[in-house]
């Protein structure tokens, strides 16, 4: 089992933007991150259900393809799932409408569980309460010998990272630069150390790095 994370930041090392707002929850450069991404022919059909088969097909579809191959379960924090606008919202299934890109069971860590929500193309998202350790025992036991994917947001990638729990950790690197943010780096100097560190860049500009367990 290999435990994961892939994000998409900034060349100042942003995974996240500070410009939301209630009606703009995402941020107005979030598109600007995650452009070359969701241009690909996978993330167009998985996140967009674009199933014409349009979307980029070099080198960032081959990372945007490995993102979903193999892994059996996924944790996020809440902020990922939408609790922190939507937490008094019981009917609230998530930004993904009912076909959610997941189709595996989800771990949702957030300090108010609630029931959990499932839909027909195989997501589940459970809502727990537990630390990294603990939601990662309980997404392996699922996963089984699938790996599991740590999805986000920035913070909780961060915690598992910090905890040295990511065995493979990709960074899709846009060539914007946002100037404020949640950093990535923050708090894990070093981290390259125990890494096999590699790139490559790709048509759209986008560098992709890949920190991996050595």
């Amino acid at each position: 089992m290999t435990v994961k994370v892939d994000l998409n930041i900034s060349l100042d090392g942003f995974a996240s933007t500070a410009d939301q707002t209630a009606e703009n929850p995402m941020g107005a450069d979030w598109d600007r991150l995650v452009a070359a991404y969701l241009a690909t022919r996978t993330m167009r059909e998985r996140v967009l259900g674009d199933t014409s088969g349009a979307g980029t097909t070099g080198i960032d579809e081959k990372y945007a393809a490995q993102y979903f191959v193999g892994t059996g379960a996924e944790i996020m924090g809440a902020g990922m799932f939408g609790l922190h606008l939507h937490g008094d919202d019981p009917h609230w299934r998530g930004w993904w409408g009912e076909d959610p890109p997941f189709r595996i069971p989800v771990l949702v860590l957030t300090r108010t569980p609630r029931p959990s929500i499932e839909f027909a193309n195989g997501t589940v998202f459970h809502f727990v309460k537990a630390s990294p350790q603990d939601a990662l025992a309980r997404a392996s036991e699922i996963a089984g010998e699938a790996d599991v994917r740590v999805g986000g947001g920035v913070s909780v990638a961060r915690q598992f990272l910090a905890a040295g729990l990511v065995d493979r950790l990709h960074l899709a690197v846009a060539p914007i630069v946002l100037g404020r943010g949640e950093s990535i780096w923050e708090g894990l100097r070093g981290l390259e150390n125990g890494y096999e560190v590699s790139s490559e860049v790709a048509e759209s500009g986008v560098t992709h790095v890949t920190f991996q367990r050595s």
